[in-house]
C-alpha cells in the first residue's frame, strides 16, 4: 500500500508541473559588440565590431565594416589611426608596428553612424617568466595520463595583479568555455614562483605556446563574466543570464554598447615536447 501511495503521489507531482519560460531581452535596434585589444605585441593589436544578436539567435554574425576607429595616447596626443582588414575582418593600425608603451595610458574611440564610443586603459608591467617545463603524469584525480606544462615565474607588483593566460596547441587556440584561464592575487601569487601547472594533457611531439596577459581590473572583470554566462546552463537555479559588463562608455548616439577594451602586455613562451625523459 505504501509503494502505491508514493507511486500516486509522484504521478501527482509530474502532473503539476509547468514549464515556464522566463522573458529575456530582446534586441529591438542594432547594437555594436567591440572586443579591442592594444598591446606591446603588434600582431595582437586589433579592433572586433560586430552586431548583437538575440540569445537563441544561431544567424550568421554579421561585422561592422564602416566605423571609424583610433586609438589616442593621452600624455603624448599621439593619434593612432586604424583601418579595416577585409581578410581578419577587424580593423587593424595603419602603421602596423605601432604598438602600447609600459607605462602609459590610451583611449579608443569609434564612431560608427550617428554614435560615439570610448575606452580607455592603462599600460601595466608584464610579470617575469623564468621558465615551462613539463612532465609525464600517470593518471589521476580529474586528470588524465599525459604530459602536463608548468610555468614557472615572479609576480612582483602589489596592486593591479589581473592576468590570463592562453594555451596554443601545435598552432591552435584552446578556446572553450574551460579555457579562459583567469587569476589574480586574492589568495596569493606565490603558485607562480613554486610552478603554475596547466590543466592540459599534452602528447609527445606536440608544440605549445602560452601567452600570458596582464590586465586592467575592467576587462578581467569582463571575462569573469562571460565564463559565468559560458556556464549557465539555463536551468532552474542558474541565473538570468546577462551580458558582462563593459568598459565602453557612449559619448554620443542613442545606440547601447556591449564588449570591452583591453590594454594588455604580453608574455609569449613556447616548449615542445619531446619525450618521457626531458
Amino acid at each position: 500500500m505504501k509503494r502505491i501511495c508514493i507511486i500516486l503521489l509522484a504521478v501527482a507531482s509530474f502532473s503539476c508541473q509547468e514549464e515556464v519560460n522566463l522573458p529575456l531581452g530582446r534586441i529591438d535596434s542594432p547594437v555594436p559588440v567591440i572586443e579591442a585589444i592594444w598591446s606591446d605585441r603588434p600582431f595582437y593589436n586589433e579592433v572586433k565590431i560586430t552586431l548583437a544578436q538575440n540569445y537563441l539567435d544561431n544567424s550568421e554574425i554579421d561585422v561592422v565594416k564602416d566605423a571609424q576607429v583610433f586609438i589616442i595616447n593621452t600624455r603624448s596626443k599621439e593619434v593612432i589611426p586604424f583601418r579595416f582588414d577585409q581578410g581578419n575582418l577587424s580593423y587593424i593600425p595603419v602603421e602596423t608596428t605601432k604598438r602600447a608603451e609600459i607605462g602609459e595610458s590610451y583611449q579608443l574611440f569609434i564612431q560608427w553612424k550617428d554614435n560615439q564610443f570610448t575606452a580607455s586603459g592603462e599600460m601595466l608591467a608584464p610579470p617575469i617568466v623564468d621558465s615551462l617545463t613539463y612532465k609525464y603524469k600517470k593518471e589521476r584525480l580529474f586528470r588524465d595520463e599525459g604530459y602536463y606544462i608548468k610555468v614557472y615565474g615572479k609576480i612582483p607588483y602589489q596592486e593591479n595583479n589581473y592576468y590570463r593566460i592562453r594555451v596554443i596547441e601545435n598552432d591552435t587556440l584552446k578556446n572553450d568555455r574551460d579555457d579562459y584561464l583567469l587569476f589574480d592575487d586574492t589568495f596569493g601569487l606565490t603558485f607562480f614562483e613554486n610552478g603554475l601547472e596547466l590543466n592540459y594533457d599534452f602528447a609527445e611531439g606536440d608544440k605549445v605556446r602560452l601567452e600570458l596577459y596582464r590586465l586592467n581590473k575592467e576587462p578581467y572583470n569582463y571575462f569573469t563574466q562571460l565564463v559565468s554566462l559560458l556556464y549557465n546552463d539555463g536551468g532552474l537555479f542558474s541565473p538570468p543570464p546577462q551580458n558582462p559588463d563593459t568598459n565602453i562608455e557612449v559619448i554620443s548616439g542613442s545606440s547601447d554598447v556591449l564588449g570591452y577594451f583591453s590594454v594588455a602586455s604580453i608574455l609569449t613562451e613556447s616548449v615542445a615536447i619531446e619525450g618521457k625523459d626531458d
